[in-house]
């Protein structure tokens, strides 16, 4: 399999009867920057489970490709999920230890992760002791430090201010950037879809249904200067012209 991750006509359905995903396919080429996009309730996160393995789908296939190198997969969720009683440095080194990766090799990878994440010099602070953006670059370092192939990442920044947002809209561009992982995107915003991604891939309501797989061929490095250019204008028009037309499921919790 040439893709970093494929999906064939993958359904799920819960055991309650609801059907989350209905037939979706698509594929992530291995260092794309992927966007998935959808109404609340269309099964974004739910792919992103399924990619990492944490559930499987009812019909259909998901495979993730690996070379051995690294690890294969990283996830983000939306809260930085923390633990409240180690120390930033602890909670990054966690992956590492129960891979049994010794203290001082843990400290030699961790160091410039945090450094690249502006989290130099925090090391021994709590997780109370950090703002809430800091909090998510903590969540982030600590998928990082595995060096996956795979980044999944769900709403990570969806509860911060704009000005954080964007702020960390830019480091994690230039962290993929640098380090050339797979990442698979899932958001709301129509406007951080196109900042971020190649490739914008967009959900139907419930049952979740690829309504629209949308380039976006804007040039890297991507700068704040660009959120004014007609061209990303243009695109995020499109986004969410594909974002409507995929309305009319079932939209409740």
């Amino acid at each position: 399999m040439t893709a970093a991750i494929q999906l064939n006509a993958v359904d799920k359905r819960f055991d309650s009867g609801l059907e989350a995903l209905r037939g979706v396919g698509f594929e992530v080429p291995p260092g794309q920057f992927a966007a998935l996009l959808g109404p609340s309730g269309c099964g974004k996160s739910t792919i992103l489970r399924l990619v990492a393995g944490l559930d499987r789908p009812s019909g259909g296939r998901v495979e993730v490709a690996t070379d051995g190198a690294g690890s294969a997969i990283s996830y983000v969720f939306q809260e930085p999920t923390l633990m409240p009683w180690a120390t930033l440095v602890d909670n990054v080194r966690l992956p590492l230890r129960i891979a049994g990766v010794s203290r001082p090799e843990a400290r030699a990878r961790i160091a410039p992760v945090l450094a690249s994440l502006d989290l130099a010099g925090f090391e021994d602070a709590y997780p109370a002791e950090l703002s809430g953006g800091m909090r998510m670059r903590a969540s982030i370092a600590r998928a990082l430090v595995t060096r996956p192939q795979v980044l999944l990442m769900d709403e990570p920044f969806a509860a911060l201010d704009e000005i954080t947002r964007a702020r960390l809209n830019d480091d994690l561009l230039a962290l993929w950037r640098a380090r050339g992982f797979t990442v698979l995107f899932v958001t709301h915003s129509v406007f951080e879809a196109v900042y971020l991604s190649q490739r914008v891939l967009v959900m139907s309501a419930r049952p979740g249904r690829l309504v629209a797989d949308l380039a976006v061929d804007l040039p890297y490095p991507r700068k704040a200067e660009l959120r004014l250019l007609p061209a990303y204008a243009e695109r995020c028009r499109a986004a969410s012209a594909a974002l409507e037309s995929g309305y009319g499921g079932d939209l409740e919790s």
